[in-house]
């Protein structure tokens, strides 16, 4: 399983958010550049990087910076926030991330996201699909998890048919930054029902035990933050337990 140490941008700063809420935000210390370079010196591979004011703002913001990042590391970034657009896809594969990370349009526009997808290549588009469990089940959050999208969990699946996408990242968002652990059923659940897919599981990882416990569910990758930057593990130790 892949380890994904996070980098979450708000005004060009690391910070954290509790639950998507941008009001909740944890500013670290953290110089971005700083704290890159600690990632790949401890062993990373990849990073996942999120423009919180491209996300809020319904278009990228930050690029200037994230094509610096990925100009200064030898690590794969993976990155989202605000990508709306086939030319915000783009851009930022030019700007020397390796994976961009589509969100709020993956539900809203999927007849071009899937035409991104095919224009790009499977390995350079991640969906993001972010989830709140609601009446009719899991429902995809959109634009910075600040509204519902009316969009089940299952629909949001199956308008991507096999072959027609590769990577996905699930997040419960009620678990995002308060370290209460990983939904583990909710991302076996995903596993069973689209075994073609390369999932991504991301929010409330807090131990190493919560590392193992997704390395074991054969999921292909796991998104850590505030575990990290609250010390609760080094990134070495969460490298070698997934």
């Amino acid at each position: 399983m892949l380890i994904y140490p996070a980098i979450d941008l708000k005004d060009g700063r690391c910070v954290r958010l509790s639950q998507g809420r941008f009001e909740d935000a944890t500013v670290y210390e953290t110089d971005p550049f700083a704290q890159l370079s600690a990632f790949e010196m401890a062993g990373a591979t990849w990073l996942h990087v999120v423009d919180l004011d491209g996300a809020k703002a319904g278009r990228p913001t930050q690029h200037a910076l994230i094509r610096r990042m990925a100009s200064e590391t030898t690590l794969k970034l993976q990155t989202g926030g605000g990508v709306r657009e086939q030319e915000h896809v783009k851009s930022l594969l030019d700007a020397g991330v390796s994976r961009v990370v589509i969100g709020s349009a993956a539900v809203e526009r999927p007849d071009h996201v899937r035409a991104w997808i095919e224009a790009f290549g499977l390995d350079c588009i991640c969906l993001a699909l972010d989830v709140r469990d609601g009446p009719s089940g899991w429902e995809v959050a959109v634009r910075g998890w600040t509204e519902g999208s009316g969009v089940t969990l299952d629909a949001a699946l199956k308008l991507y048919p096999e072959g027609a996408l590769k990577h996905v990242l699930i997040t419960d968002v009620s678990r995002d930054g308060v370290l209460s652990g990983p939904n583990v059923e909710l991302i076996e659940a995903v596993l069973a029902q689209r075994p073609d897919l390369e999932i991504q599981a991301s929010g409330g990882v807090a131990s190493l035990d919560d590392i193992k416990t997704l390395a074991a569910t054969g999921v292909a990758g796991a998104i850590v933050g505030r575990a990290l930057y609250e010390k609760r593990f080094t990134l070495e130790e969460a490298l070698g337990a997934g």
